[in-house]
């Protein structure tokens, strides 16, 4: 306690990790060729890495990517081929009954703000792009529910388009890479997109998504299976020891349906169509508000992506 009349030092702020320390000085080239080096080995340690949402064209890609907010991939995978068989376009879509189409998508969580999300994008796709999905960032993001980070998963996967999407793995492993200062996806977008070449943007946001579900987790990375340990500035939040780290990776596919594969937050797009749907999934997990009927702090959407 400090003497009475005085006033207490402010308590110094906690010391960067070691690791941190040694990329304070990094000049803006340095940190370009740490980018790509990082690219690099991300893509011999994950060379699986893909869009693990299942689509055969443009339309199935779109809803299917609208429908992963707040779910994951492996369950998406699991509703979209009774949806497409009932309605397999736009057009169909747009035209279905909607309690029809929450009964399909029930599964997923949410399933009425994603009902009228994926209803609302089909009838302006009809009304506007003669029921195709435009290969254009500027039309996609006029879309109901569609923002930057669903059209570039548009763009990238479904018309080989570079884009650069940033979910929630992709936010939280540029930062932790030191490839960023910021937590807004659109300047992380700009700051990734900087640093890359752009035929490569797309690929680069794969492996880091993979990344982050198999080692690099939210809760406990696995620092010590790591091939960025000696790239990282963030080396050693997490465990070190090799055979520990080891047990921590996750493998396959599978990884997508644990508690690292999920996308936890709403596209800003999807959340202004659909008040409450980010804030819905605090605190309560997706399948569990999909099976228990209710979409609590969900409402409406209008129906007139990320």
């Amino acid at each position: 306690m400090a003497p009475r009349g005085t006033t207490a030092a402010p308590s110094a702020p906690a010391a960067p990790p070691r690791a941190a320390r040694r990329f304070a000085s990094e000049t803006a080239l340095g940190r370009t060729r740490r980018a790509r080096r990082i690219d690099r080995a991300l893509g011999e340690r994950y060379p699986d890495a893909h869009c693990e949402l299942d689509f055969r064209d443009p339309f199935e890609l779109l809803v299917a990517t609208v429908l992963s907010a707040q779910t994951t991939d492996v369950r998406v995978n699991l509703t979209t081929p009774a949806l497409f068989a009932r309605w397999p376009d736009a057009r169909a879509l747009a035209a279905a009954d909607p309690e029809a189409v929450e009964d399909v998508l029930r599964p997923t969580g949410f399933f009425r703000a994603k009902t009228k999300a994926v209803i609302g994008l089909s009838a302006a796709l009809v009304e506007r792009f003669d029921g195709e999905v435009p290969p254009r960032m500027a039309d996609l993001v006029t879309l109901p529910g569609v923002g930057r980070k669903t059209a570039n998963v548009v763009l990238g996967n479904a018309f080989d388009i570079p884009g650069l999407p940033v979910d929630t793995h992709v936010l939280r492993l540029s930062r932790r890479l030191g490839l960023t200062e910021s937590d807004d996806p659109l300047v992380v977008e700009q700051d990734l997109g900087a640093l890359v070449e752009k035929r490569d943007w797309t690929m680069l946001s794969h492996r880091l998504i993979v990344h982050g579900r198999r080692t690099c987790h939210a809760r406990r990375p696995a620092c010590g299976a790591c091939p960025l340990l000696r790239d990282c500035p963030s080396a050693g939040i997490g465990e070190l020891d090799p055979v520990r780290a080891a047990a921590l990776v996750k493998s396959g596919p599978a990884a997508a349906g644990g508690e690292d594969g999920a996308d936890t937050g709403a596209e800003p797009a999807l959340e202004a169509a659909a008040p409450g749907l980010a804030d819905a999934a605090e605190g309560a997990g997706a399948a569990d508000a999909g099976a228990g009927g209710g979409e609590p702090g969900v409402e409406g959407l209008s129906a007139g992506p990320g």
